[in-house]
Protein backbone atom coordinates (compact mmCIF):
# COMPACT_ATOMS: atom_id res chain seq x y z
CA UNK A 1 0.00 0.00 0.00
CA UNK A 2 2.82 2.37 0.91
CA UNK A 3 4.61 1.59 -2.33
CA UNK A 4 1.52 2.38 -4.38
CA UNK A 5 1.03 5.67 -2.52
CA UNK A 6 4.67 6.65 -3.08
CA UNK A 7 4.47 5.93 -6.81
CA UNK A 8 1.22 7.93 -7.11
CA UNK A 9 2.74 10.85 -5.23
CA UNK A 10 5.86 10.76 -7.40
CA UNK A 11 3.75 10.69 -10.55
CA UNK A 12 1.81 13.76 -9.37
CA UNK A 13 5.04 15.60 -8.56
CA UNK A 14 6.36 14.97 -12.08
CA UNK A 15 3.20 16.43 -13.61
CA UNK A 16 3.43 19.47 -11.36
CA UNK A 17 7.07 20.05 -12.37
CA UNK A 18 6.18 19.60 -16.04
CA UNK A 19 3.32 22.12 -15.85
CA UNK A 20 5.55 24.63 -14.02
CA UNK A 21 8.33 24.20 -16.62
CA UNK A 22 5.95 24.71 -19.53
CA UNK A 23 4.40 27.77 -17.87
CA UNK A 24 7.77 29.40 -17.21
CA UNK A 25 9.04 28.66 -20.72
CA UNK A 26 5.93 30.09 -22.38
CA UNK A 27 6.08 33.17 -20.14
CA UNK A 28 9.67 33.86 -21.20
CA UNK A 29 8.90 33.34 -24.88
CA UNK A 30 5.76 35.45 -24.68
CA UNK A 31 7.41 38.35 -22.87
CA UNK A 32 10.40 38.51 -25.23
CA UNK A 33 8.25 38.09 -28.31
CA UNK A 34 5.69 40.75 -27.49
CA UNK A 35 8.47 43.27 -27.10
CA UNK A 36 10.20 42.47 -30.35
CA UNK A 37 8.12 40.43 -32.76
CA UNK A 38 4.33 40.32 -32.97
CA UNK A 39 3.78 36.58 -33.58
CA UNK A 40 0.66 35.00 -32.04
CA UNK A 41 1.56 32.59 -29.25
CA UNK A 42 -0.04 29.48 -30.88
CA UNK A 43 1.90 30.18 -34.08
CA UNK A 44 5.12 30.71 -32.12
CA UNK A 45 4.65 27.37 -30.37
CA UNK A 46 3.91 25.64 -33.67
CA UNK A 47 6.92 27.21 -35.37
CA UNK A 48 9.23 26.97 -32.37
CA UNK A 49 11.40 24.25 -33.88
CA UNK A 50 11.92 26.43 -36.97
CA UNK A 51 13.31 29.41 -35.08
CA UNK A 52 17.10 29.81 -35.21
CA UNK A 53 19.19 32.07 -33.00
CA UNK A 54 21.90 33.45 -35.30
CA UNK A 55 23.96 34.89 -32.46
CA UNK A 56 25.02 31.41 -31.32
CA UNK A 57 24.55 29.23 -34.38
CA UNK A 58 26.33 25.90 -33.88
CA UNK A 59 28.37 24.17 -36.58
CA UNK A 60 25.69 21.49 -36.88
CA UNK A 61 22.96 24.10 -37.34
CA UNK A 62 25.10 25.93 -39.89
CA UNK A 63 25.58 22.76 -41.95
CA UNK A 64 21.85 21.94 -41.77
CA UNK A 65 20.98 25.45 -42.90
CA UNK A 66 23.55 25.21 -45.70
CA UNK A 67 21.94 21.97 -46.87
CA UNK A 68 18.57 23.69 -47.18
CA UNK A 69 20.09 26.63 -49.05
CA UNK A 70 21.84 24.18 -51.35
CA UNK A 71 18.58 22.34 -52.09
CA UNK A 72 16.89 25.62 -52.94
CA UNK A 73 19.75 26.70 -55.21
CA UNK A 74 19.85 23.40 -57.10
CA UNK A 75 16.10 23.17 -57.50
CA UNK A 76 15.44 26.71 -58.74
CA UNK A 77 18.56 28.80 -59.29
CA UNK A 78 21.52 26.89 -60.75
CA UNK A 79 22.08 23.79 -62.88
CA UNK A 80 24.64 21.13 -62.07
CA UNK A 81 27.10 20.09 -64.75
CA UNK A 82 26.23 16.44 -65.32
CA UNK A 83 29.70 15.02 -65.75
CA UNK A 84 30.88 12.79 -62.88
CA UNK A 85 34.53 13.17 -63.89
CA UNK A 86 34.33 16.95 -63.64
CA UNK A 87 32.59 16.72 -60.27
CA UNK A 88 35.22 14.27 -59.00
CA UNK A 89 38.08 16.46 -60.20
CA UNK A 90 36.77 19.56 -58.41
CA UNK A 91 35.99 17.54 -55.30
CA UNK A 92 39.54 16.13 -55.18
CA UNK A 93 41.01 19.63 -55.34
CA UNK A 94 38.52 20.91 -52.80
CA UNK A 95 39.04 18.13 -50.25
CA UNK A 96 42.82 18.52 -50.54
CA UNK A 97 42.41 22.20 -49.68
CA UNK A 98 39.96 21.51 -46.86
CA UNK A 99 42.50 19.37 -45.01
CA UNK A 100 44.89 22.34 -45.03
CA UNK A 101 42.24 24.93 -44.19
CA UNK A 102 41.47 26.74 -40.95
CA UNK A 103 38.19 24.86 -40.61
CA UNK A 104 38.50 21.21 -41.66
CA UNK A 105 36.06 19.84 -39.05
CA UNK A 106 32.81 20.23 -41.03
CA UNK A 107 31.76 18.33 -44.17
CA UNK A 108 32.40 20.15 -47.46
CA UNK A 109 30.49 19.68 -50.71
CA UNK A 110 32.04 20.85 -53.99
CA UNK A 111 29.79 21.10 -57.04
CA UNK A 112 30.31 22.12 -60.66
CA UNK A 113 27.69 24.48 -62.08
CA UNK A 114 26.88 24.44 -65.79
CA UNK A 115 27.47 28.13 -66.47
CA UNK A 116 29.95 29.83 -68.81
CA UNK A 117 30.38 32.85 -66.53
CA UNK A 118 33.73 32.99 -64.75
CA UNK A 119 32.48 32.56 -61.23
CA UNK A 120 32.59 30.59 -58.00
CA UNK A 121 30.74 31.11 -54.74
CA UNK A 122 30.10 29.47 -51.40
CA UNK A 123 27.31 29.15 -48.90
CA UNK A 124 27.50 28.43 -45.20
CA UNK A 125 28.02 24.92 -43.95
CA UNK A 126 30.74 23.91 -46.41
CA UNK A 127 29.00 24.24 -49.81
CA UNK A 128 31.20 25.49 -52.67
CA UNK A 129 30.06 26.01 -56.27
CA UNK A 130 32.43 26.27 -59.25
CA UNK A 131 31.24 27.38 -62.69
CA UNK A 132 32.41 25.57 -65.81
CA UNK A 133 33.39 29.02 -67.12
CA UNK A 134 35.89 29.38 -64.28
CA UNK A 135 37.39 25.94 -64.93
CA UNK A 136 37.84 26.84 -68.59
CA UNK A 137 39.33 30.27 -67.82
CA UNK A 138 42.08 29.02 -65.49
CA UNK A 139 45.44 28.24 -67.09
CA UNK A 140 46.44 25.60 -64.56
CA UNK A 141 45.30 23.76 -61.46
CA UNK A 142 47.01 26.18 -59.09
CA UNK A 143 44.91 29.04 -60.48
CA UNK A 144 41.70 27.04 -60.13
CA UNK A 145 42.67 25.87 -56.64
CA UNK A 146 43.34 29.46 -55.56
CA UNK A 147 39.73 30.43 -56.27
CA UNK A 148 38.34 27.37 -54.50
CA UNK A 149 40.65 28.09 -51.57
CA UNK A 150 39.34 31.66 -51.42
CA UNK A 151 35.76 30.34 -51.15
CA UNK A 152 36.82 27.94 -48.39
CA UNK A 153 38.25 31.01 -46.65
CA UNK A 154 34.78 32.56 -46.63
CA UNK A 155 33.38 29.42 -44.99
CA UNK A 156 36.23 29.26 -42.47
CA UNK A 157 35.64 32.92 -41.61
CA UNK A 158 31.87 32.29 -41.24
CA UNK A 159 31.28 35.34 -43.43
CA UNK A 160 27.90 34.12 -44.72
CA UNK A 161 26.57 33.88 -41.17
CA UNK A 162 27.66 37.43 -40.40
CA UNK A 163 26.09 38.68 -43.63
CA UNK A 164 22.91 36.74 -42.94
CA UNK A 165 22.63 38.30 -39.49
CA UNK A 166 23.04 41.79 -40.96
CA UNK A 167 20.52 41.07 -43.73
CA UNK A 168 17.97 39.67 -41.27
CA UNK A 169 18.23 42.76 -39.08
CA UNK A 170 18.00 45.08 -42.10
CA UNK A 171 14.91 43.23 -43.35
CA UNK A 172 13.28 43.49 -39.94
CA UNK A 173 12.85 39.73 -39.52
CA UNK A 174 15.31 39.24 -36.67
CA UNK A 175 14.28 39.39 -33.03
CA UNK A 176 15.47 38.37 -29.59
CA UNK A 177 13.71 35.05 -30.13
CA UNK A 178 15.49 34.33 -33.40
CA UNK A 179 14.70 34.12 -37.10
CA UNK A 180 12.39 31.77 -38.94
CA UNK A 181 14.39 29.08 -40.75
CA UNK A 182 12.52 29.56 -44.03
CA UNK A 183 13.32 33.27 -44.03
CA UNK A 184 16.98 32.45 -43.39
CA UNK A 185 17.04 30.07 -46.35
CA UNK A 186 15.64 32.80 -48.58
CA UNK A 187 18.26 35.26 -47.33
CA UNK A 188 20.99 32.64 -47.82
CA UNK A 189 19.99 32.04 -51.44
CA UNK A 190 19.93 35.77 -52.15
CA UNK A 191 23.35 36.28 -50.57
CA UNK A 192 24.81 33.36 -52.54
CA UNK A 193 23.62 34.69 -55.88
CA UNK A 194 23.95 38.44 -55.32
CA UNK A 195 26.62 38.74 -52.74
CA UNK A 196 28.36 42.08 -52.28
CA UNK A 197 31.15 41.25 -49.84
CA UNK A 198 32.68 43.65 -47.40
CA UNK A 199 36.29 44.68 -47.95
CA UNK A 200 37.21 43.13 -44.62
CA UNK A 201 35.64 39.77 -45.55
CA UNK A 202 37.34 39.67 -48.95
CA UNK A 203 40.77 40.50 -47.59
CA UNK A 204 40.36 37.89 -44.86
CA UNK A 205 39.25 35.25 -47.39
CA UNK A 206 42.24 36.19 -49.59
CA UNK A 207 44.63 35.78 -46.67
CA UNK A 208 43.13 32.55 -45.39
CA UNK A 209 42.81 31.19 -48.91
CA UNK A 210 46.42 31.96 -49.73
CA UNK A 211 47.63 30.30 -46.53
CA UNK A 212 45.48 27.24 -47.26
CA UNK A 213 46.75 27.08 -50.83
CA UNK A 214 50.37 27.02 -49.67
CA UNK A 215 49.76 24.49 -46.87
CA UNK A 216 48.01 22.22 -49.38
CA UNK A 217 51.15 22.22 -51.53
CA UNK A 218 49.91 24.39 -54.40
CA UNK A 219 51.95 27.23 -55.85
CA UNK A 220 50.78 30.64 -54.54
CA UNK A 221 51.66 32.01 -57.95
CA UNK A 222 48.32 30.61 -59.11
CA UNK A 223 46.40 33.11 -56.97
CA UNK A 224 48.34 36.15 -58.21
CA UNK A 225 48.36 35.08 -61.85
CA UNK A 226 44.64 34.35 -61.98
CA UNK A 227 43.60 37.63 -60.42
CA UNK A 228 45.97 39.54 -62.70
CA UNK A 229 44.45 37.73 -65.67
CA UNK A 230 40.93 38.74 -64.66
CA UNK A 231 42.05 42.31 -64.11
CA UNK A 232 43.34 42.49 -67.69
CA UNK A 233 40.13 41.13 -69.20
CA UNK A 234 37.95 43.53 -71.18
CA UNK A 235 35.00 43.53 -68.75
CA UNK A 236 35.15 42.39 -65.12
CA UNK A 237 33.88 38.82 -64.77
CA UNK A 238 31.20 38.02 -62.18
CA UNK A 239 33.80 36.68 -59.77
CA UNK A 240 35.37 40.11 -59.24
CA UNK A 241 32.51 42.47 -60.19
CA UNK A 242 31.05 42.30 -56.66
CA UNK A 243 34.40 42.44 -54.87
CA UNK A 244 36.60 45.35 -53.73
CA UNK A 245 39.41 46.76 -55.87
CA UNK A 246 41.29 43.88 -57.49
CA UNK A 247 44.58 45.78 -57.73
CA UNK A 248 44.50 46.37 -53.99
CA UNK A 249 43.79 42.70 -53.33
CA UNK A 250 46.68 41.60 -55.55
CA UNK A 251 49.00 44.04 -53.77
CA UNK A 252 47.88 42.79 -50.35
CA UNK A 253 48.50 39.16 -51.31
CA UNK A 254 51.92 39.98 -52.73
CA UNK A 255 52.86 41.57 -49.41
CA UNK A 256 51.83 38.38 -47.59
CA UNK A 257 53.96 36.17 -49.83
CA UNK A 258 57.52 35.10 -49.24
CA UNK A 259 59.12 35.76 -52.67
CA UNK A 260 61.05 32.50 -52.42
CA UNK A 261 57.74 30.56 -52.40
CA UNK A 262 56.26 32.27 -55.45
CA UNK A 263 57.23 29.63 -58.00
CA UNK A 264 57.30 26.64 -55.67
CA UNK A 265 54.49 24.14 -55.24
CA UNK A 266 52.17 22.07 -57.42
CA UNK A 267 49.68 22.92 -60.11
CA UNK A 268 51.66 25.01 -62.61
CA UNK A 269 51.65 22.50 -65.49
CA UNK A 270 49.52 24.30 -68.08
CA UNK A 271 49.59 21.49 -70.65
CA UNK A 272 48.44 18.85 -68.17
CA UNK A 273 45.64 21.09 -66.97
CA UNK A 274 44.47 21.96 -70.47
CA UNK A 275 44.28 18.29 -71.41
CA UNK A 276 42.29 17.58 -68.24
CA UNK A 277 39.87 20.43 -68.86
CA UNK A 278 39.24 19.41 -72.46
CA UNK A 279 38.40 15.92 -71.26
CA UNK A 280 36.10 16.78 -68.36
CA UNK A 281 34.26 19.68 -70.02
CA UNK A 282 33.69 18.05 -73.39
Amino acid sequence: MLKRFTMTQSFRHRWVYLIISITVTLSILLSSTIATWAIPLPELIFRGVQIIQLSNLSARQEVALGEQINEELLSKQVRLFRNPEAQNYINQIGQRLVQASDRPNIPYTFQVIDDRNINAFATMGGFVYVHTGLIAAASNEAELASVISHEIGHIAGRHAIKQMRQAAVAAGVASAVGVDRNKLVQIGVELALNRPKSREAEYEADRMGLETLIRAGYSPRGAIDFMAKLLKSGSPPTIISTHPATRDRISAMQQLLDPSLFNSGDGLDNNFYRATVERILS
